[in-house]
């Protein structure tokens, strides 16, 4: 017999109060809705059709990108609600508990179901394009690595209202994250979700290296390839070095939680620090994961609306290459205060501040390309132009944070919160923004409109500043992070209060974009010659949106601004093939039911029931064997019928 009460209080945490149950409420409703609207414009089919089957690089960086927008507001709320409690002294907005879980799921989706989502769906919408390839090397698998994200963000996010969310940091260190001082489901829920999106993320890693090194257009050379293509070949593998570390350790925690073993419980004669070491060892190598392409976006908006060619090719591949090296030597400046030694503390803040010195070479290149170029201020270049002086002072504060004796006082303080965010918001959230606006036109075949997008910039931008560059003073007065209230008579009180005024102006950002995204739905200017912005590079050849296959004949390559040299009269456009049928993968459901059972058993294992995660883990080996003697997978679209769509695109 169900013990009903159990259920509403522990499961459903109706006891934690209005909050909870609002959620829990909201989320039925909006389900609800969802279902009603797909029923009653009789759109299931076409949402299974097009969309959940899909196998198009372009339909699934969609995906991913919307994905990531609706991460952005779910992190954003959190933000908003832990800014909220700071404002004034003694505030029990939030309780201790509600507000351990709200800054672990706020930092946790923040990077690894925002930042990279939106990332990988640049990479989809924009690399195949650049690259002249019709699709990446493994479509199937590309559809796999998206629902596994999928399925992984709803998992976590599941926890808020179901269970109970993690609570012992986005770090999630032991011992705090172990099972003795950590028994609930929270952090279960944190472990299975970041395993299950981190198969997919490895996934992508290698479908793009191999998207990238063999399925270049002819003649595009390693040399000729477009800077934001670079950018995503070196995180690739970034990605493929760095993400099995990080399996590793949820792995070894994971077995400690759910089976008894000790691999970081000090009693049991394992080693908390192992973890610390093994986090970072990934933790590093992924701010560079989420920043690289921002700083590829960078390269290819900056030449676009500089009307330049990008100043110093070769300088800013060899400073990506040199930055991704150099990622994986810095992880100890995370905790020099747990005394590893004065040699160890040397060599890491040495190699910490060695890297500021490739991503200057970017900056001064950016700046270059600028110089004397005829810049068009529309809303990607403004979100470019921005991330420049605010990454600068994330930057030159992760400079200081590198001095080891000095870090001893800004270590855990709110010097250090202000500093990573100047570093993602703004360097990865400014970069991928860019992106977004750069490529919607591309995406969608209309641009998103421009006076409603700068009202949305300055917003943001203003409000970042307003927020963050308070907490270095916070944080130099002794204010330490994850307090989740304060004595007054600190001075810390206007600060606090002025960053949390800067929070909501960010918030109030980010809904006059999406009122933007709304009114250019219906309203916007449509693209009707597939190169809106005047650009270089391969992608604004094609229409927009571009057809399925892309490229009804794969170009020939001279250049790096291949485009812009056709259109100037500097190269003729030359094709590698005559116009013929074209190979195309099949569309498949099998990766969404694929990715539901890994839900499915993380979920199982989040709450322990073993034999719901052993039936889950037999179905994921049937159905991978069942694409094992698949052979049937892919189409050919005829020779006439491809003429035809060139034609009604205007290309015949």
């Amino acid at each position: 017999m169900v013990n009903w009460h159990h259920f509403t209080q522990d499961v459903l945490m109706w006891k934690e109060g209005p909050l909870i149950m609002g959620s829990d409420a909201l989320i039925v409703l909006t389900s609800l809705g969802i279902v009603f609207v797909l029923t009653y414009f009789k759109k299931w089919k076409w949402l299974w059709k097009e969309w959940l089957t899909t196998t198009d690089h372009k339909k699934i960086g969609i995906m991913y990108i919307i994905a990531a927008l609706l991460m952005l507001f779910r992190g954003g709320v959190d933000a908003l609600l832990m800014r909220t409690q700071l404002a004034l002294p003694n505030q029990h907005f939030l309780t201790a508990q509600h507000y351990d879980e709200i800054f672990t799921t706020h930092g946790t989706i923040m990077i690894l179901f925002m930042a990279m989502p939106f990332i990988i769906g640049l990479m989809n919408v924009a690399v195949p394009l650049q690259i002249g390839a019709r699709d990446v090397a493994f479509p199937y698998l590309n559809a796999i690595s998206f629902w596994l994200f999928f399925f992984a963000a709803m998992l976590f996010n599941l926890s808020f209202v179901i269970g109970g969310s993690p609570n012992a940091g986005w770090t999630s260190y032991p011992p705090l994250a172990g099972l003795h001082l950590n028994p609930g489901p929270g952090e279960n829920y944190y472990l299975l979700a970041l395993q299950i999106t981190g198969i997919g993320t490895i996934a992508t890693g290698v479908n793009f290296l191999v998207t990238i090194l063999k399925m270049r257009a002819p003649g595009m050379t390693l040399n000729k390839m477009p800077m934001f293509t670079w950018s995503i070949l070196i995180t690739s593998v970034l990605i493929l070095f760095a993400f099995p570390v990080l399996a590793v350790a949820l792995g070894m925690l994971t077995i400690d939680r759910l089976f008894g073993a000790h691999f970081f419980t000090v009693a049991g004669g394992g080693m908390p620090m192992q973890w610390v070491n093994l986090f970072w060892i990934w933790g590093h190598p992924e701010v560079y994961i989420v920043i690289l392409p921002a700083f590829g976006v960078l390269s290819e908006v900056v030449a676009t609306f500089s009307s330049k060619r990008l100043f110093g090719y070769g300088a800013m591949v060899a400073s990506m290459v040199a930055i991704s090296l150099l990622s994986f030597v810095v992880w100890v400046h995370h905790f020099f205060t747990m005394g590893a030694g004065p040699g160890v503390n040397s060599f890491f803040g040495v190699a910490t501040m060695a890297i500021a010195i490739p991503t200057g070479v970017k900056v001064f290149n950016w700046l270059l390309t600028m110089y004397k170029g005829r810049i068009r201020f529309t809303v990607p270049m403004l979100w470019a132009t921005a991330f420049i002086p605010n990454f600068l002072i994330g930057g030159l504060t992760g400079v200081m944070l590198a001095v080891a004796p000095a870090d001893y006082q800004y270590h855990n303080s709110y010097f250090l919160v202000s500093h990573f965010h100047y570093t993602l918001i703004g360097g990865t959230v400014f970069g991928v923004l860019a992106g977004m606006h750069y490529w919607w036109p591309k995406m969608f075949g209309f641009k998103l409109n421009e006076r409603i997008g700068k009202h949305a910039f300055w917003w943001f931008m203003v409000g970042f500043n307003v927020c963050f560059l308070p907490q270095y003073w916070l944080g130099l007065m002794g204010m330490t992070r994850r307090m989740y209230t304060y004595p007054s008579g600190l001075g810390w009180t206007p600060w606090n209060f002025v960053s949390t005024v800067g929070g909501f102006m960010m918030g109030i950002a980010f809904l006059i974009m999406v009122y933007g995204i709304a009114w250019s739905i219906r309203h916007g200017e449509r693209d009707l010659t597939g190169d809106p912005w005047n650009g270089r590079t391969l992608e604004w050849s094609l229409p927009s949106p571009a057809p399925e296959y892309n490229f009804a004949r794969i170009p020939v390559i001279h250049d790096r601004d291949e485009w812009w040299l056709i259109k100037t009269g500097k190269v003729e456009q030359e094709y590698a093939e005559p116009l013929r049928p074209i190979h195309m993968p099949n569309s498949s459901g099998r990766p969404f039911i694929l990715s539901f059972v890994f839900f499915v058993a993380g979920f199982a294992l989040v709450f322990e029931v073993y034999w719901l995660a052993i039936a889950s883990t037999v179905a994921i080996l049937l159905l991978l064997m069942l694409r094992s003697f698949e052979f049937d997978y892919y189409h050919y679209i005829p020779e006439e019928e491809v003429r035809e769509t060139e034609a009604m695109l205007g290309r015949g």
